[in-house]
């Protein structure tokens, strides 16, 4: 019985086994991805809200699972969308990638990342924004736009600018460096064409600039250029021209103004006013209260003795400047297919200044080109353009050159030549004329910049590329003298210069890279190598005595007067081993290190080579499980780097001792100083010489300025990617920075030497902050603003050089424990309005009633050299940007504001409108607020009287000159508007785009400022408003 018991219990086991046997199911299958085709490794493959079943896909992308029956699966890898599909015995996957991250890939050091994955500070420019200010250099473009980044620019038409990455770094060439399609440099960017440019990248931090080592101090902007898209051919044509108008000119006297304050200058001194020898005739006498009084002022008909200048009413600002025209073409061509790609581009711009006969020319050509010769396998490609630009500039000095120039002064004698200044007119040139004697010193610049690569991928993930670069520029200019008989002023040479220059700068590298995805885990790995070479050579040749005085004839051969010639050639070589790795686990944790070694022949053999090191990390948070219930969060990433960049821009000769021939005349042609004498230095083996004279002494142990960075960070990104943004934390320090000593006495002529002996760091924080959204009725908009502020300070300096002013301090105090270029001043004290004001103060050589009171700081009841206290930093509080962007339907605004706010200016042109005396040269015109200064009348003036001479020495160093630079512009605003697809397609266009804009619509700035524009608060080329009409067609 018990026999037949177990059988029915084993019989009963096995038909359950069964029924659940049957009741689960074998999954087998596949997954790819559906861009290629090709299988994906270490896709996870788990039961829907089972986690504990699952797998990953093998090498081949195959997997195997089994689950019950009638369930779903769940398919996920990082960088794809996940999907869900029910459980069957067989299933080919195909997984397609996330547009969106694929949209967010950012060009880093030799390779690209996604955004997501950056754990450096690296600032990514939108060239959607970038184009609608319609500027030459796309550069100049970024002002106010990228958070730590100041660029300050003029007006001039080459759109030249300079640019500062998180302060100043060092106290020498503080420029950043440029990676243009993997080609470095640090030339100008006017001088590309910004139409070609695909994306802009700014590598802020160490970390993620140190993998190019030993020029990355500065920072690194990295630009893309445009290439072809897969797909059918596209032609672009864009057009535009802007009317530049000079909005913010200063307001200076007429010639009845300047008679007026000349007369009040005589009075105030107790001098005849009718002594002048300008030809002005005045009645005058005293009012009731015994003050002097003016009823009349005349003029002499003529002011010469000759009677051939006219006395006139010239405003001389109005007689040299206009409004200028720009114009800007492009057309490119682009296209793409599975064997490679093309983009074609051709562009010409040209910017008539508003200061007359200034112009800036640029013709550009560019081709960037791919092809795939065996497949993926072999790759061969190349970036080229070929550039031309040709300017005249203002000559150096000519707005303060218009300002000072005197308006009874006219343009033309009687006889239609240059009047010049006649009697006791000082003896300056005629603005007008001087013009026309620049307008033929033009110079012309032609560069090639390119490279041509081989890119192999023998394997998945496996790459090696090898690339040529090459930055090739020449510089032409012929210099012209020309006699000039303008009243007093006469020179009667007539010369030319003709100058060469060429710069030569080449890159090899190769560079191999292996990028691998198993599961949760992705890593990339890049090692490389790279050489860079760089030559310089001028030369120029000088001719005086023409008989022919046209630019066709003055060449040096048809002179036949002193000839002279001169030039000179110098170059470095780099040679860098550099490696980088990546590692991303569950797209959680990332971490970043990177190792450069560079070798420059800058430097002496003890110390030719140095090692830059970098690791970050970052941690998104949102990807935790402890934040999933969060829906809210898109990104929160928190990420911090340390790393070491470094600084060799000195000159390429510092490391040695140099002699330079004296035999009695300089190499232009004057008389030199000193005394040749027989010296034991050698050159080549042989002793030099009698007639050489020590320049510098040389040293073997200058090395590398070192820059050590640790940066802190979060990235964000809220509903639904509405509210983006990030902010960084950044303490960066500057040690063995290069100077150059003065040498002592006992160490004979030419005792200078540089050495490294300096220190300086700068502390700051940066805020990036947007939200983009759409109304219900269809109003797109995204509003997007950036602010910085940093702190600089000089730490440690040589006792010397700390003290003498070359980089702060006047020369009266240590600038260490200051911002590089801080000064030191008086502190003036509002103005002496009687003579018990005086008897009351500290004595005062040259106080009187009218004159400016400076501070007894010490107290000591003298007004010395130690009243003077730190008056002046060049650092702002902070800078910042807004960003605005409308577009409904098929229009679209665009407002740009950028702003500085806390900066201190020092006004030059101060001396100029304020002070009567204030170059101790007679008879300059000056700005109309001296009509404001003080005097028996206008006793409330904070303006000091006007005064022939200056016994107060009221143009010293003082707080008198510095002023609130502060300001507010709108930088850009722009109304574009799209014609309706249908409508351009009618007219075989894809899109047709009309657009108008204005830049440098108005400044909002302080009260405090006296001047005209606080971003170019003194002689700089006026910054102009532009009105630009353009137009964008595609096909």
């Amino acid at each position: 019985m018990e026999g037949i018991k177990r059988s029915l219990l084993f019989a009963l086991f096995l038909i359950i086994c069964t029924i659940v046997q049957a009741q689960r199911l074998t999954v087998q299958g596949k997954v790819v991805s559906k861009t290629d085709g090709e299988p994906i490794i270490g896709a996870t493959v788990i039961e829907t809200n089972q986690t504990g079943n699952g797998t990953i896909t093998n090498i081949d992308g195959n997997f195997t699972l089994s689950v019950p029956q009638g369930v779903e699966l769940t398919i996920s890898y990082i960088g794809f969308k996940t999907v869900n599909v029910k459980a069957q015995a067989t299933l080919n996957i195909t997984l397609e990638e996330e547009s969106e991250l694929l949209q967010e890939i950012v060009v880093t050091g030799y390779t690209t990342q996604r955004k997501a994955d950056l754990t450096g500070a690296i600032s990514v420019v939108s060239m959607d924004e970038i184009a609608k200010q319609n500027e030459n250099n796309p550069i100049k473009a970024l002002q106010g736009r990228v958070p730590g980044m100041n660029i300050t620019a003029d007006g001039n038409p080459s759109g030249n600018a300079t640019v500062r990455i998180r302060g100043i770094g060092t106290l020498n060439n503080n420029d950043p460096l440029y990676i243009i399609d993997g080609v470095p440099t640090k030339s100008g960017m006017h001088e590309l064409n910004g139409n070609d440019i695909e994306s802009i990248q700014v590598l802020k931090d160490a970390a993620s600039a140190s993998i190019y080592g030993s020029r990355a101090a500065n920072g690194v902007i990295i630009i893309t250029t445009k290439k072809g898209k897969e797909g059918q051919i596209k032609i672009n044509f864009d057009a535009s021209i802007a009317a530049s108008m000079y909005t913010n000119k200063m307001e200076v006297l007429n010639a009845e103004e300047y008679g007026r304050a000349m007369w009040q200058a005589y009075v105030n001194e107790g001098q005849d006013p009718n002594t002048n020898a300008l030809g002005y005739k005045y009645s005058w006498g005293y009012d009731a209260n015994g003050y002097p009084q003016l009823n009349n002022i005349s003029m002499s008909k003529y002011l010469d003795s000759a009677n051939t200048v006219p006395a006139a009413d010239t405003d001389w600002f109005d007689e040299t400047t206009r409004t200028g025209i720009i114009q800007q073409y492009n057309v490119s061509v682009s296209n793409g297919s599975e064997k490679g790609s093309s983009f074609f581009s051709l562009g010409y711009y040209k910017n008539i200044g508003i200061i007359k006969d200034s112009d800036f020319e640029r013709f550009s050509a560019r081709m960037n080109s791919d092809y795939n010769l065996i497949g993926k396998f072999l790759t061969i490609g190349e970036h080229f353009t070929l550039n031309r630009t040709s300017e005249v500039q203002a000559p150096g000095g000519f707005l303060q050159n218009v300002l000072q120039f005197n308006p009874s002064l006219p343009v033309y004698d009687i006889n239609g030549e240059y009047a010049g200044p006649v009697g006791g007119y000082p003896d300056r040139e005629n603005p007008v004329a001087r013009l026309d004697r620049n307008s033929d010193n033009r110079y012309t610049y032609w560069r090639m910049f390119g490279d041509a690569y081989i890119n192999l991928n023998p394997l998945k993930g496996f790459n090696v590329r090898s690339t040529f670069g090459l930055d090739y520029a020449q510089k032409s200019q012929r210099i012209f003298t020309y006699p000039i008989t303008e009243g007093n002023v006469a020179n009667d040479k007539n010369a030319v210069e003709a100058k060469q220059e060429h710069w030569t700068k080449w890159m090899w590298n190769a560079i191999a890279t292996y990028n691998l995805e198993i599961g949760k885990h992705r890593g990339d790995a890049m090692v490389g190598m790279e050489l860079n070479r760089e030559d310089d050579i001028n030369f120029s040749g000088y001719k005086e005595d023409y008989s022919i005085l046209t630019p066709d004839y003055m060449w040096p051969n048809a002179g036949s007067g002193t000839a002279q010639a001169y030039g000179s050639g110098e170059g470095y070589s780099l040679v860098s081993f550099f490696g980088k790795l990546n590692y991303t686990y569950d797209d959680k944790y990332l971490l970043s290190m990177t190792v450069r070694r560079d070798g420059s022949s800058r430097f002496g053999k003890n110390n030719r080579y140095a090692t830059f090191p970098s690791f970050s990390l970052g941690w998104r948070l949102n990807r935790e499980k402890f934040m999933q219930n969060l829906s809210w969060i898109d990104d929160l990433k928190v990420r911090g780097s340390w790393g070491q960049t470094g600084n060799q821009e000195i000159s390429n000769i510092a490391r040695y001792t140099i002699y330079v021939p004296n035999y009695g005349v300089t190499e232009s042609g004057g008389q030199s100083y000193g005394t040749s004498y027989d010296i034991a230095g050698t050159n080549g083996g042989s002793i030099l010489q009698s007639g050489f004279k020590r320049n510098q002494i040389g040293n073997d142990n200058i090395k590398w300025e070192t820059t050590t960075q640790v940066n802190l960070g979060l990235d964000f990104s809220f509903l639904k990617q509405s509210l983006y943004g990030s902010f960084d934390w950044f303490y960066k320090k500057t040690t063995d920075i290069l100077v150059q000593m003065a040498g002592i006495a006992a160490m004979g002529e030419g005792s200078s030497q540089w050495i490294n002996a300096g220190e300086m760091k700068n502390v700051g924080v940066e805020l990036n902050l947007g939200y983009r959204n759409q109304t219900a009725f269809g109003l797109k908009y995204d509003l997007n603003a950036n602010i910085a502020t940093y702190r600089n300070e000089i730490t440690k300096l040589p006792t010397t050089v700390a003290a003498n002013g070359t980089f702060g301090g006047n020369g009266v105090q240590s600038v260490i424990g200051h911002a590089n270029g801080s000064q030191v001043g008086y502190v003036a004290d509002g103005i002496f309005k009687s003579q018990e004001e005086i008897d009351n103060h500290a004595t005062q050589e040259g106080a009187g009633i009218g004159r400016i009171r400076w501070r007894d700081l010490d107290h000591n009841g003298i007004i010395n050299e130690k009243d003077q206290q730190w008056i002046y930093d060049p650092t702002p509080d902070f800078s910042y940007g807004l960003n605005i962007y409308l577009e409904y339907k098929n229009f679209d605004l665009t407002m740009f504001w950028q702003g500085v706010q806390g900066v201190d200016v020092i006004s030059d042109l101060k001396k100029e409108t304020d002070l009567w005396s204030g170059l101790n040269i007679g008879f300059l015109n000056k700005g109309k607020r001296v009509l404001d200064a003080w005097s028996p009348t206008n006793p409330n003036s904070t303006i000091p009287a006007l005064s022939r001479s200056d016994t107060n020495n009221e143009k010293r160093v003082s707080t008198y000159f510095v002023e609130n630079g502060s300001f507010l512009k709108l930088r850009n605003i722009q109304l574009g508007y799209n014609l309706p697809k249908t409508f351009a397609q009618k007219m075989k266009m894809e899109r047709l785009r009309f657009y108008l804009s204005a830049q440098n619509v108005f400044t909002i700035k302080s009260k405090e400022f006296t001047g005209v524009d606080p971003e170019n608060a003194n002689y700089g080329y006026p910054i102009p408003m532009n009105i630009t009409f353009g137009i964008n067609v595609g096909f």
